[in-house]
């Protein structure tokens, strides 16, 4: 199958399904201004503007999956697309706000921090400007008045891992938390803990990975009990692995989310399995609901997040699926 064949397909099959639905770094990522226009090229121009607010770390490679999505929906819809991010909360909410003043036709945003940005989506909704939400925030979204959700509920994420961790005869995790605060990310190590008690959380400082391998290197060197580490985004698992033999240790790793180094990691066998939330269509979902919305009062999900995981991704289909890592779809 051709590359370029495979996107257009995984497109064409996203857009058909935003129709008839009833309604988580290291280096390498890309850095973006407040005004990075990322519409592409397109034959068809709707007029609108549409802007992308993401709660994304500098070199977090994870947001560029999600950004690819959005840029897609972008070109097939006629949209021209605005791009920021920030990973402090009243900055992001500042960024929400700039767009609002802005008069842009709708805003995608993130809600890792809902509180910090509750101020920022109301008045973007009172000054008429049609608000959804992805990745973070599934159980917030509602209450903030805004349309619609695309993202996986990360507490079942936890779980689906828990539970994938259980089947495999390990019972004494440690849950590296790389942002303190983050509703996602706790979620995440709180669905564990409900399917394994002894579960442990690690908080590390994701914004220096120097700092994140230091710390899980020296936590595996002072406490040999556990029996796997888990790390919360492709890029920090990719750090742990460095840790995990900095500690000379021979614990299990385990992960949530993808990106074309943990898929080779998965095949290799250093790392059992992923949780992938399918963050090109978190993007993809996110422009197109809104072009929805604003061409046909359509609202996606009937009332409840529309979901794009939990998938997991292990030895048994890393061969399909590392293709479309390697592509930036995954």
């Amino acid at each position: 199958m051709k590359r370029i064949s495979a996107v257009m397909g995984i497109t064409a099959a996203l857009a058909a399904s935003a129709l008839v639905l009833a309604g988580c770094s290291s280096q390498g990522g890309r850095v973006a201004s407040s005004d990075d226009d990322s519409s592409g090229g397109t034959s068809k121009d709707s007029g609108l503007t549409i802007a992308l607010v993401t709660h994304a770390a500098p070199g977090d490679t994870f947001w560029d999956i999600v950004r690819k999505g959005a840029e897609d929906a972008a070109k097939k819809d006629g949209v021209k697309l605005l791009y920021a991010s920030d990973p402090d909360g009243s900055k992001q909410a500042q960024l929400v706000q700039q767009y609002t003043d802005q008069k842009v036709d709708g805003i995608a945003v993130s809600l890792a921090k809902p509180d910090a940005l509750k101020s920022s989506v109301q008045a973007a909704e009172k000054a008429g400007i049609p608000v959804v939400s992805f990745n973070s925030g599934s159980d917030a979204y509602s209450a903030l008045g805004i349309l619609a959700h695309f993202g996986q509920d990360e507490s079942v994420a936890g779980e689906a891992v828990g539970n994938e961790l259980k089947k495999q005869g390990l019972s004494k995790p440690i849950c590296v938390i790389q942002e303190q605060g983050n509703v996602a990310l706790e979620a995440r190590c709180g669905g564990i803990k409900k399917v394994l008690p002894d579960t442990e959380t690690l908080y590390v400082n994701g914004t220096d990975n120097s700092a994140v391998q230091s710390t899980v290197t020296a936590k595996l060197q002072a406490d040999s009990s556990a029996d796997v580490v888990v790390g919360l985004g492709a890029p920090y698992t990719a750090v742990i692995l460095k840790a995990v033999k900095a500690a000379g240790s021979d614990i299990k790793v385990a992960s949530f989310d993808l990106n074309a180094s943990l898929a080779k990691s998965i095949k290799s066998g250093d790392v059992l399995f992923t949780v992938d939330q399918q963050p090109f269509m978190q993007g993809y979902e996110s422009i197109d609901s809104i072009v929805l919305y604003k061409q046909g009062g359509f609202v996606l999900g009937g009332g409840k997040p529309t979901l794009t995981g939990p998938a997991i991704v292990d030895s048994s289909n890393i061969g399909k699926v590392l293709q479309y890592a390697e592509d930036g779809l995954r």
